[in-house]
């Protein structure tokens, strides 16, 4: 790793990854949070050197990344694209469909399983909150919302999810990590939300549903302004790092 930049995606979370996927965890972490500024250029020689590993890895890193069109890959090698407020709007937009889709299939099964399995990871992410364990409640987060999903096993639903949830993931952690910092006691309404979630499949209630979608949901403009801030935050600590 280069040592002027701190690694940012969980390296706990890494420990079955391929040398690519590693690579291209930690590189959409600085994409998105802006380290890596949208015009830049990356050199397969640097990131190489940069990451200890041969240029094989890093090659596979930047076809997953462009194919998730946050780099844009060139003759002059790999320029990052990175994400706007247009994509982070989109993104949500996604979740909405998919999840409003998956909620619909549900009011047609059983659904005490998936209720017990989602109130033991709320559970978890009370834990989270108590120990301030940022990383620990975005894996739980975006487990609750990947255990729904995958309930009704539908392949081409979970393979928009699974396209979905890299870009998905590491824009949680960027605002969880803002948000344990500048606003924990939020995290009671985060809870209270993800618990109407809950009731809206337990009670199959569709208005519960709409009510749980507008409460998770319609924060999506203070999840964008808390990246930016995230993004600065990011910023100021890696130029004072190489002064």
């Amino acid at each position: 790793m280069a040592e002027s930049t701190e690694f940012l995606y969980p390296e706990k979370w890494l420990s079955r990854a391929s040398a690519g996927d590693r690579v291209a965890c930690e590189l959409r972490m600085r994409i998105i949070s802006g380290i890596l500024e949208s015009g830049t250029v990356l050199s397969e020689n640097k990131l190489a050197a940069d990451f200890n590993v041969s240029r094989s890895p890093i090659r596979e890193a930047l076809k997953i990344l462009a194919s998730e069109n946050i780099i844009r890959l060139e003759r002059m090698g790999a320029v990052v694209v990175g994400l706007g407020e247009k994509e982070y709007s989109e993104i949500y937009d996604v979740r909405i469909l998919i999840e409003s889709f998956v909620f619909e299939r549900l009011v047609r099964m059983d659904t005490e399983e998936l209720v017990m399995e989602l109130s033991k990871i709320v559970e978890m992410m009370k834990v989270a909150i108590k120990y301030r364990d940022a990383d620990e409640f975005s894996y739980q987060d975006v487990l609750f919302h990947e255990t729904i999903i995958r309930s009704i096993n539908h392949s081409y639903i979970r393979m928009i999810w699974d396209n979905l949830k890299p870009v998905m993931e590491s824009l949680i952690l960027l605002s969880m990590r803002n948000r344990f910092k500048e606003n924990a006691e939020d995290f009671t309404r985060v809870i209270n939300n993800h618990q109407l979630y809950i009731d809206a499949i337990k009670l199959k209630d569709r208005d519960l549903m709409i009510q749980s979608f507008h409460q998770n949901f319609d924060d999506v403009q203070e999840k964008v302004e808390d990246l930016y801030m995230a993004q600065q935050m990011l910023s100021k600590g890696v130029e004072q790092q190489n002064d």
